[in-house]
Formats: structure tokens, sequence, C-alpha cells
């Protein structure tokens, strides 16, 4: 075994106890090399069930990840991610965030599926100048929207499909700021936007009455400040009769830790409370296979049979290797 040989393994084994990056020179003959180790989270999304939107578990027959970035045809894809999934008529859609790998920029593409199991790439649906994700769509008076995560823009815009499921148009925007993962619902004739700033740890709270209305921050808001383990929103708020339900990232002590549920049990235009619906999360990593490092996410769905099908994702660590001169 030569030198350069040894300072990859080193460099790797660095890298797998929980190094994120690793450089090593090398010197071989008249030339000069670096050599670099780079660890990366790689996200895929898979389908789980349970009986109720916050006991899920890996639906039968799906042991793995429904969609990849080796599903995307038309991108060079490093990773999916964020699924957010409507369904119309018989047939489900999802949209999901496609990062790509030489410019690490999202967009955001559809899939489709007949039974909400098996799932079919069609093809990137929104892409901006800037960053997307977390495409959170929904329909409302006959009309499909959608909130894309969208900070680098520096702000929160809304998109209305014109020809849905494949062409959307930007209406307005809702909120300016540096804010990510926005997630809306409507309760008591009142619209809601959960958002997180950047670091993870603080949730601020928005309302209006009308979707493409003014926007005002609560007063409460922010609602969560300095706790990464519930701040950020990890999927769709669900409104069940008079119960609100929200689901939030637990990104501590690392990012995309697991999804925990918490039960609003307060919400008024003055006033705010909720309550952790167990101290266990929703969703956390296997600690092997396609999401070993972890989970942040899901959007669960009533299935008309009393149970509940939702999409969910989830990443593990691949090592990368390169050598330049």
């Amino acid at each position: 075994m030569n030198r350069h040989h040894r300072a990859m393994i080193v460099a790797a084994a660095l890298l797998l106890t929980g190094g994120a990056a690793f450089v090593l020179g090398v010197e071989m003959g008249n030339k000069s090399l670096l050599s670099f180790f780079t660890r990366r989270a790689t996200w895929a999304i898979s389908i789980y069930t349970g009986d109720s939107p916050y006991n899920l578990h890996p639906a039968e027959g799906i042991p793995g990840p429904v969609l990849t970035a080796d599903h995307v045809t038309d991108a060079d894809a490093r990773s999916v991610a964020d699924p957010f999934m409507v369904r119309e008529g018989a047939r489900w859609y999802m949209f999901f965030e496609v990062i790509n790998r030489g410019t690490g920029q999202g967009d955001i593409a559809l899939a489709v599926s007949d039974d909400g199991f098996e799932w079919s790439y069609r093809q990137i649906v929104l892409d901006e100048p800037f960053h997307l994700s977390y495409p959170y769509v929904f329909k409302w008076r006959g009309e499909y929207y959608m909130v894309p995560e969208s900070f680098q823009a520096n702000a929160v815009r809304l998109y209305r499909a014109r020809e849905f499921p494949t062409r959307w148009e930007h209406v307005k925007d809702l909120v300016r700021g540096i804010l990510v993962d926005p997630s809306l619902c409507r309760f008591n004739d009142t619209w809601w936007l959960f958002v997180s700033t950047v670091k993870n740890n603080e949730l601020r709270l928005y309302y209006a009455r009308e979707l493409t209305g003014q926007w005002r921050e609560h007063p409460e808001s922010p609602v969560v400040v300095g706790n990464a383990n519930i701040a950020r929103p990890g999927g769709r708020v669900l409104v069940l009769g008079d119960r609100v339900i929200r689901l939030a990232q637990d990104d501590d002590p690392h990012y995309g830790n697991a999804v925990r549920a918490f039960e609003i049990i307060r919400l008024t235009t003055t006033d705010y409370e909720e309550k952790e619906i167990s101290d266990e999360p929703v969703l956390r990593g296997s600690g092997r296979g396609w999401n070993a490092g972890g989970m942040h996410h899901a959007d669960p769905h009533p299935d008309g049979k009393g149970r509940w099908i939702a999409c969910v994702d989830g990443f593990r660590w691949t090592v990368h290797f390169e050598i330049r001169h």
C-alpha cells in the first residue's frame, strides 16, 4: 500500500466517524495533488402509513425510497427532498425539491401515482434564478397554489397553477424576509403562516383574512425562540375539525434529526399556545439504509379508509472523494 492509498483510507475513516470534510496534500513524483474528502447528506423520499398523522411507519411492501436522485431525468440531481402531495380525482401528484449536483440550487419537480405507493417521475415544473425547496401545495376555491421556500428572493412567494400540475405563475409576495419552510393553513376563517428563520431556532407566525390580502405578524411572534428542536416547520399543518396540528423539524444536534408533532391549543390574532403531542418524535432516522442519518419532513393525508398515508424524506451520509492538481 503506497502513501497515497494510506491517506485515502485515513481521510475516509475520519469522515465516517464524524468529520465533515478533510483535505490532504500528497506529493507524487514532481506533482502536488490535493485529495478532497467530503461527507454529504443524500436525501430521498418514501411513503409511510399509520393510524394517525403522528403515528407513521414504512408502508407495507415499501422498505426503501420511492423516489431518489436517480429517478430525475431532466437534471443532474444530487438529492430529492421536501415532498408534498395532493390528490386530484383518482391520481396523486407529488411536488418536491430536486437539488442540482453541480450548482446546489433547488428546483421543484413532479411525480405522479395512481395508488400513492408507486410513483413515476415526470419533470421539473418550477425553476427560478434562485433556490427553491419545500413546495407547500394546496387547493383553495377550486385552484391550486404553491408556497415554496424562496429565501434567496428575500420573500415568501405565492404561486398559482396556470395549468395544473406543470405550469405555475408568481402571484405575489406574502411576506418579505429571509425565511424558510413556509407552512400555511386556514382556520377560523383566517389564514395562518408558520415560517422559520435560517438559524432554525425561531418560529415566526403571520396571519391574513384573505390569501392574497395583507399579512400581519402575530403580536406574540416569534412563538418559538432559541430552540432548534421544535422551531422549523417539518411538513403540512393539519386542520382536523377544531384541532390544528403542527409538524416541526428537530434540528439539534444536527439538521434533519427528526420530526415532532404539536397541537396548537390556542390560535387567535392575539394569542398562541401549543403543546407537544408526545415526547417521542413522529419520524427519526433508522440508523441504516436510505434514512440512516435522519428524517425532517412529512405530509400526511387521510386515505379514506380510516388510515393515513404520508410522503416523507430522509437522508444517509455518503463520502465523496476527488483529486485535484
